[in-house]
């Protein structure tokens, strides 16, 4: 059966962006210093947050898993796209020919399969050894699946910021990370935050991510799963769409 031009461009598209994404996680991801600070980061910011906190050890796998998802996801792209326009690598793929949006969701899917991959690690050891409950499988897999996209292209977004080298990406983006963990509900409860808590909360797509695994893993949620499974795909459409315009202007810039 032919299909419609728009249809078969819309296949290449999809083809070339898992070819990028393959390539990504065999080059980048896959390697042992990557996984290990993937795993590590998150281990032990989850042992600074639970350190006191009078609740059982399975009903904090949750913020867990969302820290772990955040961080693993939204880290690799800062990296991978500022070294490869130094090397001149990104330049290549858009000139293979690869339009942008092929290579930079190629970019985002290699972000959200790792960031799923490791954030599986803590889900599987808090459930079978740490007393953790699924409770809503559905809202879980999705929340996993849309929470590692939002915050994979927030990583792609992050590396439009000026410049070549990672160090001058990582420094901003570390610095917008933070206070987005820091306003999402994992150290303080959204029922505790106030009414302007509530509205700066709304900024982080932590915060709907985390009150979803909440939700989905027995515990008590603030929002709804559709508000919050909504809320991270309206994140995930955004970060996708600023950083195709920003992209292509700092490409008409630097040339």
């Amino acid at each position: 059966m032919n299909l419609s031009p728009s249809l078969t461009r819309l296949q290449h598209e999809a083809t070339r962006a898992w070819a990028i994404a393959e390539k990504d996680i065999r080059i980048y991801y896959a390697k042992p210093p990557v996984l290990m600070w993937g795993i590590m980061l998150p281990f032990f910011m989850f042992l600074s947050w639970s350190v006191g906190r009078n609740k059982p050890t399975g009903a904090l796998i949750p913020g867990l898993v969302a820290i772990t998802v955040f961080f693993t996801a939204s880290s690799i792209g800062p990296v991978i796209i500022p070294w490869e326009k130094r090397v001149r690598t990104f330049e290549r793929l858009l000139a293979a020919p690869v339009s942008l949006t092929a290579v930079l969701l190629g970019k985002t899917l290699a972000g959200l399969i790792f960031g799923i991959a490791v954030a599986l690690i803590p889900l599987i050891v808090g459930w079978i050894a740490l007393g953790a409950q699924v409770t809503d499988m559905l809202t879980l897999g999705l929340t996993l699946l849309l929470a590692a996209g939002a915050f994979s292209s927030l990583g792609v977004l992050f590396s439009t910021m000026p410049g070549r080298d990672v160090g001058s990406v990582m420094m901003p983006a570390t610095l917008i990370r933070w206070p987005l963990l820091f306003i999402s509900g994992l150290f303080i409860p959204l029922g505790d935050l106030g009414e302007w808590g509530l509205v700066v909360s709304f900024i982080s797509p932590l915060t709907f991510a985390n009150d979803a695994l909440n939700g989905a893993m027995g515990g008590t949620a603030y929002y709804t799963p559709i508000l919050n499974l909504t809320m991270l795909a309206a994140f995930w459409g955004l970060f996708v769409w600023a950083g195709l315009r920003l992209h292509e202007w700092g490409r008409r810039t630097e040339s």
